[in-house]
């Protein structure tokens, strides 16, 4: 299998799972649009070693081979196929690497929202500081969009939407994500919309809907957040 098929092949993966990113896409600057589905699939990568088993340590040695790999395209190198889309552009991949520790915290249930956020703020930040160099946004995410929008994605990793968080329900915790959820601000366009497409399946799972959204109702919601 050649670099590009296996690059092609993560990217594909990260597109079922999000397939209203079809929808999406029309809103993103031609020359955006590669790069902006290598990202969000390395965030999907990224989240699914910390957050995927019952077992955490395969993830945690999984995160640990990502901070050398992230580490590495700092200095020029790279051995995962979402590098040959990704590590070419001067961005603060070394920072990306040494904050992933804060992501297994996140695994577990904090005692609230607020600890929540906490925890993955060094995460988030980093994530706004690498899409502002991918994407060319003066002004990056403020980390608490980032956070609740990455709060949100785990708890829709939870298919069942009886399936307690621990022993919190995980649509309270959504109502909760809602009502604390920040307006548009700065960020990234792909960034935005990518946000706004988690706020509109958390909506629907708050409520005990299947969380993904038809297309036409998708479209919608990328259309108001490329106007943001």
């Amino acid at each position: 299998m050649s670099e590009e098929q296996a690059l092609d092949g993560f990217v594909a993966k990260w597109q079922a799972r999000w397939p209203e990113w079809a929808a999406a896409e029309p809103f993103i600057p031609t020359a955006h649009r590669a790069r902006a589905k290598a990202w969000f699939a390395l965030r999907d990568e990224l989240l699914d070693a910390a957050w995927s088993g019952e077992d955490a340590r395969p993830g945690d040695a999984k995160l640990g081979w990502w901070a050398e790999e992230l580490d590495g395209w700092s200095r020029g190198a790279r051995r995962h196929p979402l590098g040959a889309a990704l590590q070419k552009v001067p961005a603060p991949w070394g920072n990306l690497a040494a904050c992933l520790p804060a992501l297994p915290a996140s695994r577990e249930r904090p005692r609230d929202l607020d600890d929540a956020q906490f925890a993955l703020e060094p995460y988030a930040e980093a994530l706004a500081g690498i899409a502002q160099h991918l994407f060319a946004t003066e002004s990056p995410a403020a980390a608490r969009n980032v956070v609740v929008s990455l709060l949100a994605e785990r708890v829709q990793r939870f298919p069942d939407t009886s399936t307690p968080l621990g022993d919190v329900d995980a649509r309270r915790w959504a109502r909760g994500l809602l009502a604390q959820w920040p307006p548009p601000g700065d960020g990234t366009l792909p960034g935005r919309i990518h946000a706004a497409i988690v706020r509109a399946r958390l909506e629907r799972y708050a409520r005990g809907r299947a969380p993904m959204v038809p297309r036409l109702p998708a479209l919608l919601v990328a259309w108001r957040a490329a106007r943001s």
